[in-house]
């Protein structure tokens, strides 16, 4: 049976495990900071790591993020495969700012080559704070559950005045018609959220159209 001395120790043990985690929090911040501070206007990309290289979602990834850059704009990804890896190939083709923001995961997630920075993150919650602080708009292109949780962060943060409201785009309106029906459904028609809340997001298909509706409210 342990003793009121060895709980004593397991305790103070357990407190400076924390206080180590603090440290290394506060380093993957600075990391960060000092990583992205002069990467200047930036667009975040976020989708499906799964989706190959074939898939026309890929290509169209690829080819808007070329446009990005063509038009004063670096790119950031999640740093791994899929649409993360297409904009980050159409990003330094087009000889511009191409950020990977890598995630340690046991699977799926391996940095992609195309990335000219790259940096690697423990914690989910400091990564996503790199994605918004550099981010003059987002672009979601179909995913999964991270893409999910991405946009949905960010427009809470947009809709609770947490941060300023920067273009917000949905592309590919076949796959999120289902989501913004939902939305409307179910959110607004229940009155769990404002008409005006649906103004936060765009849904847009056309690359040059996408590039025009962020230059509109962002002048570079």
């Amino acid at each position: 049976m342990m003793g009121a001395i060895e709980k004593q120790f397991l305790i103070d043990d357990l407190k400076l495990g924390e206080s180590w985690r603090l440290f290394k929090i506060m380093g993957e911040f600075v990391e960060g900071v000092e990583g992205l501070h002069d990467l200047g206007p930036a667009v975040s990309f976020f989708g499906s790591a799964r989706t190959t290289p074939d898939d026309p979602q890929y290509k169209k990834a690829e080819a808007l993020a070329g446009l990005f850059v063509k038009n004063g704009f670096g790119v950031i990804t999640g740093g791994g495969g899929g649409i993360m890896e297409a904009a980050n190939k159409g990003a330094s083709a087009a000889g511009g700012p191409s950020v990977g923001l890598n995630i340690r995961l046991p699977f799926e997630q391996k940095p992609n080559d195309f990335a000219t920075t790259q940096m690697e993150f423990k914690y989910f919650f400091i990564r996503k704070v790199m994605f918004i602080k550099y981010a003059a708009a987002y672009v979601v292109m179909p995913g999964g559950f991270g893409t999910l949780d991405e946009l949905f962060e960010v427009i809470t943060l947009v809709q609770t005045q947490r941060i300023r409201p920067f273009p917000i785009i949905l592309v590919e309106s076949e796959y999120w018609q289902g989501l913004i029906a939902w939305l409307h459904q179910q959110l607004l028609k229940n009155a769990r959220i404002s008409l005006t809340d649906m103004d936060i997001i765009q849904v847009l298909d056309d690359p040059q159209e996408i590039v025009d509706a962020v230059r509109k409210i962002l002048v570079i």
